[in-house]
């Protein structure tokens, strides 16, 4: 890494009662990415990429934020899944470790969310996020930093409740060694190691001996403790508690700290985008074998869709566009595992609801959009197809679908497609629409459908 700007935003601790991002934390949020996207300015889109975690992913009014957040910013922002984090994590941390045998354990203790995750080499095998985190602790139980025995009793309670639901798959005998990454793993382990508290690392003992200083001092903004950074003080009580349950519910006794995490983890995995191991596509894969995809129609539907795509979009349909039309049109029919009537939403539910590795929330759901879109009446997507290139790659998708109903090898005629924004024209080998009666009956009912949105569809041969 050649450079890194880091900024403390806490945006958790703007998440009111009702699940509102408030004002503060979004001002505070939108003046750091105004100053990085200062930074990063004049960089190529497909080399950036930003993610908004647990903050994002629980606040109402997220959606409204998040165009704020962009434009300030200048480049897309997707908000991930717990367990994507997790997945991110593990990757940061595992990339900065020798490559040993035998499975580990990783902590990050988050603004909002903790993740755990067990791995071994490269690989993740269990992931879990959960609703805890150092500032959203802080703030709910020392509110005015006081630390007394009744609310960091409450705040341990709390936390050990969380960590007692995965204690089953997550304990010590799951796992051989324990790393905890990120801010609060870090500042605890400099703490416990500059005032004798362990010898190195994490111990639970040496926890025991900094839960003694932190009621004794009865204040965090009164701690004077080498290894105390300025920045930790408002979260140390928060992250400590989180912490503390998790070594008593897991059976930890040591944990080392890690170098990588979140940040780390999704510069691999951008790199992965770029030498062809987008963890992306390995999904995809694994889901048409899951739900028993039609490999051969999948691929001759996913042709067509993106021949037909750059058809209507004149060469101007993006690398990234591409891929989720392609994935979206090879996992279009994994819905028929549920049922085949309505299939469709069944295929789009999955997409936007299950663990994908790979894909941000934002991603999702613009697949499911385009498997909800791929047939039935287009009423129901009313006041979604807000851009060009999505009406394009719906169109594509849906003629692709329409053209191979049949399920074989179709000769197709040559095509010609056109799309001025409110038309699609496309223009058949003349002859073929008389050999393929059914095909221009469906036709003939999908111009009806586009109709119904204001939108033009003409097909001619010629």
């Amino acid at each position: 890494m050649l450079d890194g700007l880091r900024e403390a935003v806490r945006l958790a601790a703007g998440i009111t009662e009702d699940k509102r991002l408030d004002k503060p934390a979004q001002q505070r949020a939108l003046s750091c990415l105004q100053r990085f996207g200062e930074r990063l300015r004049g960089l190529p889109r497909e080399a950036v990429r930003a993610v908004g975690t647990n903050s994002l992913r629980v606040a109402k009014n997220a959606p409204e934020f998040l165009q704020q957040a962009e434009a300030a910013l200048g480049f897309p922002i997707d908000v991930i899944a717990g367990r994507e984090e997790a997945r991110l994590i593990y990757l940061g941390v595992a990339r900065a470790l020798p490559q040993t045998a035998g499975k580990r354990l990783v902590m990050d203790i988050g603004g909002g969310s903790t993740e755990f995750i067990i791995g071994n080499g490269l690989q993740p095998l269990k992931l879990e996020s959960l609703y805890m985190g150092c500032v959203s602790y802080s703030v709910r139980f020392f509110p005015d930093g006081k630390i007394n025995k009744s609310n960091l009793k409450q705040a341990e309670l709390a936390a050990r409740s969380e960590v007692q639901a995965i204690a089953s798959e997550f304990s010590k005998g799951h796992w051989n060694v324990a790393f905890g990454s990120s801010g609060s793993a870090r500042v605890l382990c400099d703490i416990l190691e500059q005032n004798g508290y362990s010898a190195g690392g994490l111990t639970l003992d040496g926890l025991e001996q900094l839960r003694a200083q932190l009621l004794k001092a009865g204040d965090v903004n009164k701690l004077d403790l080498p290894g105390l950074k300025p920045d930790r003080i408002p979260v140390l009580a928060g992250g400590y508690a989180i912490m503390y349950a998790a070594f008593c519910e897991l059976g930890i006794d040591h944990m080392q700290p890690a170098l990588g995490a979140l940040r780390e983890g999704l510069l691999y995995d951008l790199l992965g985008r770029f030498h062809h191991n987008d963890m992306r596509e390995v999904t995809m894969q694994q889901f048409m074998r899951r739900y028993h995809v039609d490999g051969r129609q999948a691929m001759r539907v996913a042709h067509l869709a993106d021949f037909l795509a750059r058809q209507f979009l004149e060469g101007q349909l993006s690398e990234e566009a591409s891929h989720l039309l392609n994935w979206a049109a090879n996992l279009h029919e994994i819905g028929i595992s549920v049922a085949h009537s309505g299939y469709h939403k069944h295929t789009a539910y999955i997409l936007a609801n299950a663990d994908m590795p790979g894909f941000s929330k934002t991603e999702q759901s613009h697949l499911s959009l385009l498997a909800l879109a791929h047939r039935g009446g287009l009423e129901k997507l009313r006041g979604k197809l807000d851009t060009q290139e999505k009406l394009a790659e719906v169109m594509a998708l849906r003629l692709a679908a329409l053209i191979y109903r049949n399920r074989g090898d179709v000769e197709l005629p040559a095509m010609q497609g056109r799309f001025s924004g409110t038309k699609f024209h496309l223009v058949l080998a003349p002859g073929w629409l008389v050999q393929n009666p059914l095909t221009e009956a469906a036709l003939l009912e999908e111009m009806k459908q586009w109709k119904g949105l204001g939108v033009s569809m003409q097909v001619v041969e010629g």
